[in-house]
């Protein structure tokens, strides 16, 4: 089995001070979102085992909050920062997900943008959690985090419409829980 995890980057600034889109920074409650769900994935193992992470500022400050959150539960993944991320759409993050096989973890997080993180857990997704479906079908919200189980010992197999939906959670789902 290999498990795949897709975390959107959390809250940001509408504009950076350079007017690059790369270069929007997280917001207060984007920090706060992305230590909620970093303190999340920490309590609920197994963890992952890579993460591959957009360059774009927000996305590696999501990935950095959230890794500090988790260090007190998880050891620590091997990470990778890949440009192709950035922008990519559901074919180009397949294509992306499938090159782990180079390094073969049996658990990988994706930490990424909409609109292609969105589209790309939509048509993963083949099987599940049906309230998990349900609320993911609206949204990939900033912090979203969505599981993926699928069949295999190799990522290569992995495919459009193979994926058995584990969880998702967001931010708002956290606290509802929590009942704040």
């Amino acid at each position: 089995m290999r498990r795949l995890m897709l975390l959107r980057h959390a809250k940001t600034e509408s504009n950076a001070p350079s007017g690059q889109d790369q270069d929007r920074r997280l917001d207060d409650r984007g920090r706060h979102d992305a230590t909620a769900i970093g303190d999340w994935i920490g309590r609920h193992p197994p963890f992952p085992d890579l993460v591959l992470v957009s360059p774009a500022v927000r996305a590696l400050q999501t990935w950095e909050i959230a890794r500090e959150a988790m260090k007190h539960h998880a050891r620590q993944p091997q990470v990778e920062f890949l440009p192709e991320l950035y922008g990519a759409d559901p074919a180009q993050l397949l294509q992306t997900i499938r090159m782990a096989s180079v390094n073969d973890p049996r658990r990988l997080l994706v930490v990424g943008h909409n609109p292609g993180m969105h589209e790309l857990a939509l048509t993963l997704t083949g099987s599940g959690d049906a309230a998990a479906k349900k609320a993911l079908e609206h949204n990939l919200p900033t912090a979203g985090f969505a599981i993926f189980d699928f069949a295999t010992d190799d990522w290569n197999d992995v495919a459009f419409r193979r994926g058995k939906l584990v969880l998702f959670i967001s931010p708002k789902l956290l606290k509802r829980i929590s009942g704040d």
